[in-house]
């Protein structure tokens, strides 16, 4: 039985999905979610609905009863995500589930001098923690998400024709989350995965000067790139009353990219498909056109 946390967001659905699609049986599916008034699209397919939060230890006890495989997608609740971290392994752990997938980060940069070390911190512990259980495990190290593109943008981009962040120079190998979930569900109907790290980012990187590049000649309109410092760009944002997390997430990414951080070559998740991944042309055309 493979259960899948978070089944209710992008990730975990994409997951299902792809394991649907490779043949495991809705029956041989749990997924996990904290309202089951919301999972009727999943119960109607057959699928195993179980009911718990990653803050209540003995809910994430329940369900993980008879559980043979799990996909352990990290927490998005950025304050209280190590404490829920904690009580997913040790519940993992009671109830001797055989092994466990951890959606992680890609990382190339030491935790302490990382611009996003509030997000890095948490997935290195829970590498380690994962790696001192017993617990058989595969940790994903994923790239940052092609969907997450549009809001670094802004929603008026093709309006404006300027894309503004303090990202410098910096590169991404970044990805198609529904990918990254189908490369999971590929690891969980495998072989030879336990015990196992892998980053799975694209084989090609960009950067926000290409992206303008692909914007303009997919719209027609021109499309320029600048790239303030980091202070002048958080003030510019204070002073449109964009909210403080908002201004937060966007500079530490930003930063990061300019400093390299979010740039990585793997071709594990090719591997994985069997095909090359989305690539960012395709996806902008998609959205933008």
């Amino acid at each position: 039985m493979i259960l899948v946390t978070g089944a209710k967001g992008g990730y975990g659905k994409s997951a299902i999905k792809a394991l649907l699609n490779k043949g495991v049986k809705p029956k041989n599916i749990t997924a996990l979610v904290r309202d089951e008034a919301k999972a009727s699209d999943l119960k109607d397919k057959g699928i195993t609905i179980k009911v718990a939060d990653y803050s209540n230890y003995d809910s994430l006890v329940s369900a993980f009863e008879n559980i043979d495989q799990l996909l352990f997608v990290s927490g998005s609740d950025v304050l209280n995500r190590e404490a829920q971290h904690k009580n997913i392994l040790k519940a993992a752990v009671e109830s001797k589930i055989d092994h466990v997938v951890y959606t992680s980060f890609i990382r190339n940069t030491v935790v302490e001098n990382s611009a996003i070390a509030y997000l890095q911190d948490t997935h290195y512990k829970t590498e380690q923690w994962i790696k001192d259980s017993d617990l058989n495990y595969t940790i994903l190290q994923n790239a940052t998400y092609l969907e997450n593109l549009p809001l670094f943008l802004g929603d008026n981009i093709l309006d404006n024709g300027v894309i503004s962040l303090p990202a410098g120079s910096g590169k991404s190998n970044s990805v198609l989350k529904e990918e990254l979930a189908e490369a999971a569900a590929h690891i969980l109907v495998s072989e030879g995965h336990k015990n196992k790290t892998y980053p799975l980012t694209h084989t090609e990187s960009h950067s926000y000067r290409d992206v303008a590049e692909i914007l303009t000649e997919i719209s027609g309109k021109e499309i320029v790139y600048q790239s303030p410092n980091a202070e002048d760009y958080k003030k510019t944002l204070k002073e449109y009353g964009v909210p403080e997390e908002y201004i937060s997430l966007l500079t530490t990414f930003s930063v990061a990219q300019a400093n390299g951080e979010l740039e990585l070559y793997d071709n594990h998740l090719e591997d994985f498909l069997g095909r090359k991944p989305t690539t960012l042309k395709e996806y902008l055309t998609k959205v933008y056109s």
